[in-house]
């Protein structure tokens, strides 16, 4: 119970507020009476966070009202404490972010959490997709050195490559979400990032991404020192393209200059020196436009998940400047890859293994791909991005390593032919 001193306190207090809020019900209870007992089963807001109940009977009411505007001070029949109540607020229909419960990141201390989701440490397409090429143009680059490449030199290669990408793409993250800082929020798949949701601030993620890029380059260091040169000048991409999206309809054109450079950099890893080697230069180059080509095509249909968030946000893509042509435009981005992958090919002088094997293979998941994905359909974007990765990055390498074991099969013999004789 509340002391009659007490209770004069806090009336004082609210006592504005609350009878703003009476006389407005007694206006609609004048002429309107059935109006107003309608609403007497549920409480009425008021300014400051409060709820009137409306349980107060109407004659109730009208005392205090008439006494408030007499200018007297009246004890409230009941305790305060039941005729205000707190408001309760109307939940938000947007998800809140919920530390994860299962995968690699629910073992993690929960202060690291935000650093290895800043690096999507737990969505490890991109690093599948950054490690593609890399492995790509190893494995094209094999059987061209002199003797060709042994298969533990391409294997510890491809892992160096695979590290390299691991690091490399959660820096990139990183440099893509400080820049679009201001635009997560608006943007329903990304407004949790860490950067977004402010579980991590820009300095701390620039102290972080300086870290990754220090770990890229004592990768690169073990590389010959001619990777250094061919591989430096890739950061001006990696710092650049989240620009892209605000300046041009084709952010994704520059994003597959950024991801498809390991495309180039399986040659000098082996040993390859591409100035020299003017057949290696055309199977790097051509394999690199290959890639490219990829790289917008399976970005675009990753663009159909956010395509009403960018247009809201004023997000550039190609998916909103094709949006109603898009299988065409994946169509024939999946003819310029395979062209231009035929073309590698045939400069680095691969057998039938390869244009069977890789050729083929891209023309028939990349087929499958844009016949059977639902562009209108998040879920269907994401597991075609997804798994296009393995389906389409999968059998080119299986095509690329046939035609590498086959050619180093024969070199074997020759070199054996030739020893005997």
């Amino acid at each position: 119970m509340f002391s009659a001193q007490y209770q004069v306190h806090c009336y004082e207090a609210s006592r504005a507020l609350r009878f703003s809020q009476l006389r407005m019900r007694m206006r609609l209870s004048s002429g309107h009476l059935s109006k107003v007992h309608s609403l007497q089963s549920t409480p009425a807001r008021v300014a400051g966070g409060l709820y009137v109940s409306r349980s107060i009977s109407n004659a109730h009411i009208r005392k205090q009202l008439e006494a408030s505007e007499g200018g007297q001070v009246v004890i409230s029949s009941r305790p305060i404490s039941s005729a205000i109540e707190p408001v309760a607020h109307k939940p938000s229909t947007k998800s809140q972010y919920l530390f994860p419960q299962r995968g690699l990141l629910a073992y993690l201390p929960r202060t690291w959490v935000p650093y290895a989701e800043l690096i999507r440490l737990d969505k490890p397409t991109g690093t599948y997709y950054l490690f593609f090429p890399c492995l790509f143009s190893t494995l094209l680059a094999a059987p061209l050195g002199i003797p060709a490449a042994t298969p533990v030199q391409v294997a510890s290669t491809a892992a160096l490559f695979f590290t390299g990408a691991l690091v490399m793409r959660g820096a990139g993250c990183a440099i893509n979400d400080l820049w679009d800082r201001n635009l997560d929020p608006h943007v329903e798949r990304t407004r949790l990032r860490p950067i977004a949701r402010k579980a991590i601030t820009p300095q701390k993620a620039i102290v972080f991404t300086g870290f990754q890029l220090l770990t890229g380059l004592a990768v690169l260091l073990q590389f010959p020192m001619q990777c250094l040169y061919y591989g430096v000048p890739s950061l001006l991409l990696v710092t650049t393209y989240p620009l892209a999206k605000r300046v041009t309809n084709y952010p994704q054109f520059v994003l597959g200059l950024t991801f498809s450079w390991g495309a180039i950099m399986g040659f000098p890893a082996l040993g390859i020196d591409l100035l020299a080697d003017q057949s290696a230069l055309v199977a790097a180059s051509a394999l690199y436009a290959s890639c490219v080509a990829w790289t917008v095509n399976y970005d675009m249909i990753y663009a159909h998940m956010d395509i009403k968030d960018d247009a809201n946000a004023g997000i550039k893509s190609i998916a909103l400047r094709h949006e109603h042509n898009t299988k065409p435009v994946l169509s024939g981005l999946s003819v310029v890859q395979i062209g231009f992958l035929a073309i590698a090919g045939y400069a680095a002088g691969a057998g039938p293994t390869f244009f069977i094997g890789s050729c083929g293979g891209a023309a028939a998941t990349l087929a499958t791909m844009i016949w059977r994905v639902r562009l209108k359909e998040v879920q269907s974007c994401w597991w075609w991005f997804k798994n296009g990765c393995w389906w389409t990055g999968g059998a080119i390498s299986l095509g690329l390593l046939g035609d590498y074991l086959v050619r180093r099969s024969e070199e074997r013999k020759s070199s054996t032919g030739a020893a005997l004789a």
